[in-house]
C-alpha cells in the first residue's frame, strides 16, 4: 500500500501511528536513471574500445612477430602486454550486450568472461609494471642489464606474471554466478556468507594490485630514469623523457579515477557513507571511470606509434606490405619474417627502448 493512500481512510490514532512509523523507515534508493544511462551509453562505448583495442594490439602482435622476432626481454613483455589487452577487449562485446539488455549467455560463459576480464585486467597492469622495471634496468644499470634483460628471463618472468594474474582473478571466477531476479538475469559476483566482507576485500585487492603497487614501482623506476637522463647530454633525451612522462601520466589518468570510486564504493558497503544521492552519483562515476579505464588498453599502441621511431617505421612498413587490413595476400603472412631488426649480439635493443637507449 502506498503511504499517501492512508490519508483517505477514517481518522484513527492507530492508523496515524502506523503511518508515521512507516514513513520513518528509509525508502529504497531507486536507480532507474542509472540503468537507462547504462543501456544508452555503455554498448557503443564498449564497441569502440573493442574495435580500436583489437585493431591496435593486433598490429602490435603482427609487428613483433613479423619484424622483431622476440629477441629481447622487452619484446617479450610487449607481446604479453598486447595479449593481455586483447584478452581484456575480447570480453567487452559480452559486457556491452549485458549493459543493453541482460545476461543471456548462461552460467559457464558468465564465469569464463568474468575470469578472462580479470586476468586481462591484472596481467595488463603487471606487464606495464614489468616494462617499467625493464626500462629502469636498461637505463640506470646498463651493464647489468646486458646479462639480466635476456629472452629467457623475459619468458620466465612473464610466466610468473601470468600465474600471479590468474591467482588474483580466482576469487572473481569462483564468486561470479548467473541468477534471475525480477525477470532480469544478472552475471555478478555473489557471496553466500559475509558478502560485505568479501566485497570490501575484492575492492582492496583491485586498489592494491591495480594501483598502489604499480604506481609505487613506476614512480620509483621513472623518477630514477629521469635523473639518469638529466645527466646525459643527448639530442634525443627530451624524446625519451616524453615517453616516460606519457606512460606514467596516461596510466594514472585512466586508472586512478576508477580506483578512487571503487574505494568510495567500499565505504558505502561498510555503511560509512549513506546517502541516496551520493550513491546515485557514485554509480554514474563508476560507469564513467570504468569506461575511461577500458580505453587505456587502446593507448599502448598509440604511445609506441607516436613516440617510438622504430615501431612507427615497422607499422608503416607493415601496412605498405599488406595494402589493406583485410588483404589475405601472402606477403602479409605472420609467419613470414623480415630481417628488419637483425641483432649484432645476444642482446637486442627492444623496440620501445630504442629512443631511451639513444638518449644515453
Amino acid at each position: 500500500m502506498n503511504p499517501t493512500d492512508l490519508t483517505d481512510t477514517t481518522v484513527d490514532e492507530s492508523i496515524y501511528s502506523n503511518y508515521y512509523v512507516y514513513e520513518s523507515i528509509p525508502r529504497p534508493c531507486t536507480k532507474d536513471g542509472i540503468k537507462a544511462f547504462r543501456k544508452l551509453f555503455l554498448p557503443p562505448l564498449y564497441a569502440l574500445v573493442f574495435l580500436f583495442g583489437l585493431l591496435g594490439n593486433s598490429v602490435v602482435v603482427l609487428v613483433l612477430f613479423k619484424y622483431k622476432r622476440l629477441r629481447s626481454m622487452t619484446d617479450v613483455y610487449l607481446l604479453n602486454l598486447a595479449i593481455s589487452d586483447l584478452l581484456f577487449v575480447l570480453s567487452l562485446p559480452f559486457w556491452g550486450y549485458y549493459a543493453a539488455d541482460q545476461w543471456v549467455f548462461g552460467l559457464g560463459l558468465c564465469k569464463f568472461i568474468s575470469w578472462i576480464y580479470l586476468v586481462g585486467f591484472y596481467s595488463g597492469i603487471f606487464f606495464i609494471m614489468l616494462m617499467s622495471i625493464d626500462r629502469y634496468l636498461a637505463i640506470v644499470h646498463a651493464v647489468f642489464s646486458l646479462r639480466a634483460r635476456t629472452f629467457t628471463y623475459g619468458v620466465i618472468t612473464s610466466l610468473a606474471t601470468w600465474s600471479v594474474a590468474i591467482f588474483a582473478s580466482l576469487p572473481g571466477l569462483l564468486s561470479s554466478t548467473c541468477y534471475t531476479e525480477r525477470n532480469h538475469t544478472y552475471c555478478r559476483p555473489r557471496f553466500s556468507v559475509n558478502s560485505t566482507t568479501w566485497k570490501v576485500l575484492s575492492s582492496l585487492e583491485i586498489n592494491i594490485l591495480g594501483l598502489v603497487v604499480p604506481v609505487a614501482v613506476m614512480l620509483f623506476c621513472y623518477s630514477t630514469i629521469i635523473r639518469t637522463l638529466q645527466r646525459c647530454k643527448s639530442e634525443k633525451r627530451s624524446k625519451a623523457v616524453k615517453m616516460v612522462f606519457a606512460v606514467v601520466v596516461l596510466f594514472l589518468g585512466f586508472w586512478a579515477p576508477y580506483n578512487v570510486v571503487i574505494f568510495l564504493e567500499t565505504l558505502v558497503e561498510l555503511e560509512l557513507l549513506q546517502d541516496c544521492t551520493f550513491e546515485r552519483q557514485l554509480d554514474y562515476a563508476i560507469q564513467a571511470t570504468e569506461t575511461l579505464a577500458f580505453v587505456h588498453c587502446c593507448l599502448n599502441p598509440v604511445i609506441y606509434f607516436f613516440l617510438g621511431e622504430k615501431f612507427r617505421k615497422y607499422i608503416v612498413q607493415l601496412f605498405k606490405t599488406c595494402r589493406g587490413p583485410l588483404a589475405l595476400c601472402q606477403p602479409c603472412g605472420v609467419l613470414q619474417m623480415y630481417s628488419a631488426d637483425t641483432p649484432s649480439s645476444s642482446h637486442t635493443q627492444s623496440t620501445v627502448d630504442h629512443d631511451l637507449h639513444d638518449a644515453l
